[in-house]
């Protein structure tokens, strides 16, 4: 993230994080220690990610573990959503800055009507709770047309791109303005 930053690439990063790291009493300590190792990088470059079950086992411990971490300028998303038990109440306490939709239900969207309901129904959701929506596992033009008529801005998948090593981001993020069919769909919904 340094070097990306030093490059002058300000994308943020998401890193996922586990029901155990949620709950440590130490983790945002531990956090910080990290963060102060790369003073070049902004911390609200960062966002943790949890699955929206984690939060669960024991809330009170994951919301004092997120404020704190908050604190430092992290922020969190809430990963896989709809795929967990997590109750409206606590949606709406977690300090959430993003809700990713689970590719399960993003997948089949176009061609399973359930799948496209559940879709629709987190996404005007997440607007009532004015948090940014996330779809997960877009893998065509029609996924991304569809969930930006939704909605939905924000995406990820292998329709943008595959998993690739950090030495490659900056060579496809040069390319990646060149791509007329990703660059037609932003424009016709400016």
């Amino acid at each position: 993230m340094s070097e990306w930053y030093a490059q002058g690439i300000t994308l943020p990063i998401n890193v996922n994080i586990s029901p155990t790291h949620l709950l440590m009493s130490n983790f945002s300590q531990r956090l910080g220690e990290l963060l102060a190792q790369h003073p070049d990088v902004p911390p609200s470059m960062l966002k943790l990610e949890v699955l929206e079950s984690a939060a669960m086992h024991d809330i009170q411990a994951a919301l004092q573990n997120m404020s704190r971490c908050q604190d430092l300028g992290v922020s969190f998303a809430i990963d896989d959503f709809g795929t967990g038990f997590s109750s409206l109440t606590h949606l709406r306490q977690l300090p959430v800055n993003l809700i990713k939709i689970d590719q399960s239900f993003v997948r089949d969207m176009l061609s399973d009507q359930d799948d496209m309901a559940i879709v629709e129904s987190v996404i005007y959701m997440a607007n009532r709770f004015k948090r940014p929506m996330l779809a997960e596992g877009v893998e065509t033009l029609e996924h991304a047309r569809a969930l930006m008529a939704l909605g939905c801005e924000l995406a990820q998948g292998y329709g943008i791109a595959r998993p690739m090593p950090a030495k490659d981001l900056p060579a496809w993020l040069a390319r990646w303005p060149t791509r007329k069919d990703w660059n037609s769909l932003a424009q016709s919904n400016n």
